[in-house]
């Protein structure tokens, strides 16, 4: 068995040199990547072990936790409603969540909350990790409490709750949960092999996640909107590992696929609504994809970030094209769509490393991809 397996076109192939160059290294344990330009998917790949240990391989079809790349799922559903003309992005969150209006809250739009601005990017109640499986409970502590800071001024990664914010506006207007209707309308509609909320009949599938270098926070103030998003509640890198997480419905975090399934699903965004013959939303609704919500340091990620709806945009972190967006997953996974050159790349993987907006690993396979795609 070589070092990749898979398959890709020729001129894409400097796609599986780097796949296999981080392989090789020890940078990567166990990986897949897949690419699709105009349409075609160019790159299939996959490679290494599942485990840390080294004894069994990474399988076309192994599938793991893939952190926030997950929210880029719970976006597509957003524009999705919108296009329907369920779902007013510029309408108050209490239109469709009454209860949402609590706490200074009434003004809060659900643009707010697709761009890091609602003040809500951590729990005030002091929840515990395994409350995340309790929907009804984590919805209505966010419902209940005020924000951390005026609205609409400025973004604060809200690394966990941003999922239950749009899950819960989802089910409001559709009647189901955002896991069900993103199953129902997109992955089985198109054949895609990701899952929020994991079925135990998928697991003989999963690679666990293997956590990165502890992450040090001491360096935080204890009263700072970065520290309190942290830690409330405080998610530990092997959370995956338990069978719990990946049955909850987490529409933020806890989403299991490969980088095929990720780059299917996401290609509707590189091709502005329509995949394979299935049209997801209109072009005017992709175009609210790339208007600002906002530009500037996030207070929890510390770097310059720039969101527009819902998916991350240009900036001095993030430099790509103006119809380019992105993101990311805590320690390293990553989904890229270019809708000027229709291309989309993903790439997946169950080692762990440390970084703001990911680590080299997957912005070296970007490259790569769009390099051949300019080429």
């Amino acid at each position: 068995m070589g070092l990749v397996e898979g398959s890709v076109t020729e001129r894409f192939v400097a796609v599986r040199e780097v796949l296999e160059e981080q392989l090789q290294s020890g940078q990567d344990v166990g990986a897949s990547v897949a690419v699709y330009f105009q349409e075609e998917l160019v790159a299939d790949l996959w490679g290494g072990f599942i485990d840390a240990q080294r004894t069994a391989p990474w399988q076309r079809d192994t599938i793991v936790n893939v952190w926030s790349t997950t929210k880029t799922m719970t976006f597509l559903v957003a524009l999705m409603l919108c296009d329907r003309g369920e779902l007013d992005f510029f309408a108050p969150v209490s239109k469709y969540w009454p209860e949402f209006a609590q706490h200074g809250k009434a003004s809060v739009q659900v643009r707010h909350l697709m761009s890091h601005t609602a003040g809500l990017s951590g729990w005030s109640e002091n929840l515990s990790a395994e409350d995340l499986s309790d929907w009804e409970l984590c919805t209505s502590a966010l419902a209940r409490q005020a924000p951390w800071w005026e609205p609409g001024t400025r973004s604060g990664y809200h690394a966990v709750t941003q999922g239950y914010l749009i899950g819960e506006v989802v089910r409001r207007i559709t009647g189901t949960s955002i896991g069900q209707f993103f199953k129902r309308e997109v992955a089985d509609v198109i054949g895609a092999d990701f899952f929020i909320g994991l079925p135990e009949s998928e697991e003989p599938r999963v690679s666990l996640v293997l956590p990165p270098e502890p992450i040090d926070l001491s360096a935080l103030p204890s009263d700072s909107v970065a520290y309190r998003t942290y830690t409330s509640p405080p998610l530990e890198p092997t959370m995956p590992h338990q069978r719990w997480w990946r049955e909850a419905e987490i529409p933020a975090a806890n989403g299991h696929g490969n980088a095929r399934s990720v780059a299917t699903i996401q290609s509707i965004i590189a091709n502005n609504g329509d995949f394979n013959g299935h049209r997801f939303f209109h072009p005017a609704t992709g175009d609210l994809i790339f208007q600002t919500q906002s530009h500037g340091i996030d207070q929890v990620l510390g770097v310059d970030m720039h969101f527009g709806m819902g998916y991350g945009l240009s900036s001095s972190v993030t430099p790509m094209g103006p119809r380019g967006c992105f993101w990311g997953g805590f320690g390293g996974s990553v989904i890229v769509m270019d809708q000027d050159i229709n291309l989309t790349v993903a790439y997946v993987m169950n080692q762990m490393r440390v970084g703001i907006i990911g680590d080299t690993r997957g912005p070296a396979i970007v490259l790569a991809a769009a390099a051949a795609a300019m080429g």
